[in-house]
């Protein structure tokens, strides 16, 4: 009996065992089916031959959509799973090999790949692969790394800002004793690129005047509980040559936990050049608050923008009433036109210097006025306005209106004697030239000149009586050049044994102009060019003709002109300061009537000159 019941024991242990292991076979299988670790299996011809849910929930497809497809339609890139196959199939083990697997929905996952092959009686029977997925990191490594060009991208403006504005940065630690200045900052303060500085350094670069005020700051935003905010402007001392400079430092104290200071960071700029111009633009301002003269400014359409204090006195309006008004507003009706013609000089960059005009104030009262216009530029050269003083010169002209009434009284006084004294001269000289006497014609020929340089004299006081009255009146006329140029040439040579008087294509030239104005105006440049040639030479009165205009010159070859002299030529009263002719006489009076004549005609007098070389006087007018 008891060996008829060994064998049924036997079977129910057997059976027992084989449900234990389908139970274990069964957990094993779920734990693969169900594990959380995507897996698949790929035959010999790279077919999907079993997959679990794992792997299906990564890419989000079905079981239908997933099984007997080649597993190669999954993978984003050909090469790489050609790759894999390759080295399985020679029976390789891949462990994190790299891929990116396509989804359902169209995105990519990121993925590292472990697998090998089972291979029984030498034959490829699938591949064991387990897939992790690594897209998550791969998103985080991209973020990183583009933040991490960001940040370069962002140092890389940083420092080409920093470069370009000259701006020096700084870093302390305190605890340590550690202080590092940037390049930039090295050369602000004139120490060698390779040199290294400590805080001590610094402070005794700090000018010894500033000193004690900065390292008191320094101390204070130091202290925990100060803001730690480091703002100050201080003059320091450059290490290679030892020159005061200007800087303006900004920083910021970090402090740790244990209330102690971390770093002290910041930058600091030459300000320098700007600190020379604010001062220089404050004492400026208080040149033109403090002036008597009237200063202004306007815009290039002549709208007032600034008003000093002067100004105020001298036209009677306030800076608020009459800022943004035109500048027409103290214009008088009849000298309207002045103002188009003084822009269109400015806008050509010209500066207009003494020009003497009316201006009417507040309270409707005239003003004589001089007055000096310049263009203001900006950094780029550009005249962006206009900057004026105006000079009250009303009681100077009527003291030389007071001195022109008595030069001209005194003018007509001596003209009627003296042209009797020069017509009886005249009688002697033609009867002493019929009797012969050598000395008496000399005396009475030298008698002659004198009093005909008097009465030029006298005709140059009255014109410039006429003129500055404003009873100046041209009688234009067609006349030829060269017939005056002959007269006149003729009338100098006759003054002058040293030189020659020469013409030089003066013919048919036709000109509408007043005869007796142009031949004072030629007089006037021919006997200068004789006064101041005091060793004789030749004298050329001459024309150049050209697209409808004649310039008419007069060259020397005398002791000529400083460019200094020569900005001055023209003014009233004004003689050249030289040794060399400090015999001539004069008042300074010719060339001033010579200007104010052709100012007249719409023209102006120029000159061209070098000293020891000798000069020439010229003009130009209309041909007809």
């Amino acid at each position: 009996m008891g060996n008829l019941e060994d064998p049924y024991i036997k079977l129910a242990q057997y059976e027992e065992k084989e449900k234990e292991m389908q139970r274990r076979l069964d957990e094993l299988t779920d734990f693969v089916e169900n594990g959380l670790t995507p897996l698949h299996w790929v035959d010999g011809e790279g077919i999907i031959k079993w997959v679990n849910q794992a792997e299906l929930d990564l890419l989000g497809y079905t079981k239908e959509e997933y099984l007997e497809q080649p597993v190669s339609n999954f993978h984003a890139d050909e090469n790489v799973i050609n790759n894999i196959l390759s080295r399985l199939t020679q029976n390789e083990t891949l462990q994190n090999f790299p891929a990116r697997l396509k989804c359902k929905d169209g995105s990519i996952k990121h993925v590292l790949i472990n697998s090998n092959v089972l291979i029984k009686d030498g034959q490829f029977i699938h591949t064991r692969c387990f897939t992790r997925d690594i897209t998550g990191i791969k998103d985080e490594q991209a973020q990183k790394e583009k933040l991490l060009i960001e940040l370069e991208q962002s140092e890389a403006r940083l420092r080409m800002v920093v470069a370009s504005v000259n701006l020096g940065t700084w870093d302390y630690e305190p605890k340590i004793d550690k202080l590092t200045w940037s390049d930039e900052c090295k050369k602000i303060y004139g120490l060698p690129l390779d040199s290294q500085v400590n805080f001590k350094m610094y402070a005794e670069q700090i000018h010894p005047e500033d000193r004690e005020r900065v390292l008191a700051h320094i101390q204070s935003v130091m202290m925990f509980g100060s803001s730690g905010e480091y703002d100050i402007t201080l003059r320091i001392i450059r290490f290679d040559d030892n020159s005061t400079r200007w800087v303006r430092a900004q920083g910021k104290v970090y402090f740790n936990t244990d209330e102690q200071v971390e770093r002290f960071i910041g930058t600091v700029v030459d300000i320098t050049e700007s600190r020379l111009a604010e001062e220089k633009s404050a004492k400026l301002a208080a040149i033109v608050e403090s002036s008597d003269d009237a200063i202004i400014s306007k815009t290039l359409e002549g709208i007032i923008t600034s008003w000093n204090d002067s100004a105020e006195r001298t036209f009677g309006y306030t800076s608020a009433e009459i800022v943004g008004q035109s500048i027409l507003k103290l214009i008088p009706d009849d000298r309207q036109e002045e103002e188009p013609m003084i822009l269109s000089r400015l806008r050509g960059g010209e500066r207009v210097e003494h020009f003497e005009t009316v201006r009417i104030t507040k309270d409707r009262k005239l003003l004589n006025v001089s007055l000096t216009i310049s263009p203001v530029r900006d950094a780029q050269g550009n005249i962006i306005g206009l900057s004026k003083i105006a000079r009250d010169i009303t009681e100077k002209k009527q003291e030389e209106l007071r001195k022109n009434d008595f030069i001209a009284m005194v003018s007509h006084e001596l003209k009627t004697p003296l042209t009797a004294v020069r017509s009886y001269i005249q009688i002697l000289l033609a009867k002493e030239k019929k009797e012969g006497d050598s000395f008496k014609i000399n005396a009475l020929t030298r008698a002659e000149v004198q009093t005909r340089k008097m009465t030029t004299m006298i005709h140059d006081f009255l014109s410039l009586s006429r003129l500055e009255e404003g009873k100046i009146q041209l009688h234009k006329e067609l006349f030829g050049l060269h017939t005056i140029i002959e007269e006149i040439a003729g009338d100098a040579q006759f003054l002058t044994t040293n030189h020659t008087v020469r013409l030089q294509d003066c013919e048919n030239v036709v000109i509408y102009a007043d005869k007796d104005k142009i031949g004072q105006v030629l007089m006037n440049l021919l006997s200068n060019a004789i006064k101041y040639s005091p060793k004789g030479g030749i004298i050329i009165i001459g024309c150049e003709k050209g697209e409808g205009k004649v310039k008419i010159f007069v060259k020397d070859h005398g002791v000529g002109i400083s460019p200094a002299d020569q900005k001055k030529l023209f003014g009233k009263f004004y003689r050249v300061k030289n040794e060399k002719i400090k015999t001539v006489s004069g008042f300074g009076i010719g060339l001033y009537l010579v200007s104010e004549i052709l100012r007249y005609h719409h023209s102006k007098i120029e000159v061209e000159s070098r000293e020891n070389e000798g000069s020439t006087f010229y003009f130009e007018l209309d041909m007809q």
